[in-house]
């Protein structure tokens, strides 16, 4: 088979990792790839928007299964683009990956058919949006309607900081177009957590529980990022929680989203918060959350390949996923500034020091080849991803592999998976 993975960052890196370890696979190119994954794939200078290139070069090459990465393809329509076309593609349609390009529909969707979220309201003027926030009261989340590379939510901790994010949106100075619609929702307390689960539009097939870090600064400080860092298992995600997730979230998701003409077909990926044994639903991703797909992949026995062909099949019944019995965490090691602007083009220094280690592997997202070195070229660098018989060895793992590393200014947390040890 030959496989074509589209996207640069380290999520598109661990499926290449992944998909390279598949019997069935004799060829991968990434499009546009990375360093990293060059070392396995042969990457293609085509951007993720580039839907007619990418389409053209499937053809051209006979690609047996394209596999999407990141958002923006899907909401742009990759996926029913190459199914006109009669090529197999794993992810979801454009009518479906709505429900991450648009918060604000998949706040109605949740209303509609009783997945638990929390309360809020949709805002296109500033002020009934300030009437509203004041209503819900301080802390008070603020979220862009569109895509916004997992930035666009601000958690507001001042009327000041809640009325300045309101206006900055819908101003269109903070994420243009994606801004010019806002979600206003209470606050809610308890402990995140990723849930994952593959589906064909009515069969649903679950991954292992993880956990994200979305702040920049350790202890959830600072503001919101694409991820700093995650683990799986997530220790929150109790049977009883995961039970009540599928019932609650998933099942009624997919079931919705088939009721609304929408059949969501892919990975569909649920943020929950978790408070003791509710469980209410932040948002909605149509694709691997990134850094959660880097310790997902690493834990996963079961071979992909097959599982991304009866997803791109349509028929996941007699799919069954295999999980190596250990735990795996993801350390993202990140430019100096980001998530606010950061350098480009540092050397990055202990790679091969780095890939000596056991149980380890250094995922590239934010890198690029310059005179023969690999050099910074993203807010998020690396994810640095180790396994463990125990999330505390794991945790060990992936930061004796962040300190083999560095780079002028590098940043990152140093507590991911503290959560699960407590």
């Amino acid at each position: 088979m030959k496989v074509l993975v589209i996207g640069s960052g380290g999520r598109e890196h661990a499926l290449v990792w992944k998909i390279g370890q598949s019997p069935l696979v004799e060829k991968i190119y990434c499009a546009p790839g990375n360093p990293g994954t060059a070392t396995i794939a042969e990457n293609v200078a085509l951007q993720v928007d580039d839907l007619v290139g990418l389409l053209a070069f499937a053809r051209k090459e006979a690609i047996d299964l394209t596999v999407v990465g990141p958002e923006l393809p899907l909401s742009l329509g990759i996926v029913d683009l190459f199914e006109e076309h009669e090529l197999k593609v794993f992810g979801a349609r454009q009518n479906a990956a709505i429900i991450e390009a648009s918060k604000a529909f998949s706040k109605d969707l949740m209303k509609k058919y009783q997945v638990p979220t929390a309360a809020y309201e949709v805002f296109t003027e500033v002020t009934p949006a300030i009437a509203f926030l004041d209503k819900l009261g301080i802390p008070v989340v603020i979220k862009a309607d569109g895509l916004a590379a997992g930035k666009g939510v601000i958690i507001a901790q001042s009327r000041t900081e809640a009325v300045a994010a309101v206006k900055d949106m819908l101003s269109g100075n903070a994420f243009g177009a994606a801004g010019a619609r806002v979600v206003i929702e209470e606050f809610l307390r308890g402990e995140e957590a990723s849930f994952l689960a593959f589906t064909d539009g009515k069969n649903i097939v679950p991954l292992a529980s993880a956990q994200d870090h979305k702040a920049v600064f350790d202890g959830d400080q600072g503001p919101n990022t694409g991820g700093m860092g995650a683990y799986s298992p997530a220790p929150v995600v109790t049977p009883a929680i995961h039970a009540k997730a599928m019932a609650e979230v998933m099942r009624r998701t997919v079931d919705g989203m088939a009721a609304e003409g929408r059949p969501y077909r892919g990975v569909l990926y649920a943020g929950l918060m978790i408070d003791g044994d509710s469980v209410k639903t932040l948002e909605f991703n149509a694709r691997f959350g990134d850094p959660e797909c880097q310790p997902l992949l690493m834990r996963l026995k079961s071979d992909l390949v097959p599982v991304l062909l009866a997803v791109a099949n349509g028929d996941i019944s007699r799919v069954e996923l295999e999980w190596y019995d250990q735990a795996a965490v993801c350390v993202v090691m990140a430019s100096q500034g980001y998530p606010g602007d950061y350098p480009k083009g540092d050397v990055i220094d202990g790679l091969e020091a780095a890939a000596k280690l056991e149980e380890l592997v250094v995922f590239h997202a934010g890198t690029a080849m310059q005179g023969g070195k690999i050099v910074t070229s993203g807010g998020r660098v690396l994810g640095v991803t180790a396994r463990g018989k125990t999330v505390r060895e794991a945790i060990e793992r992936a930061y004796r592999g962040v300190a083999a590393i560095s780079w002028k200014g590098v940043h990152f947390r140093r507590d991911i998976g503290s959560k699960a040890l407590k």
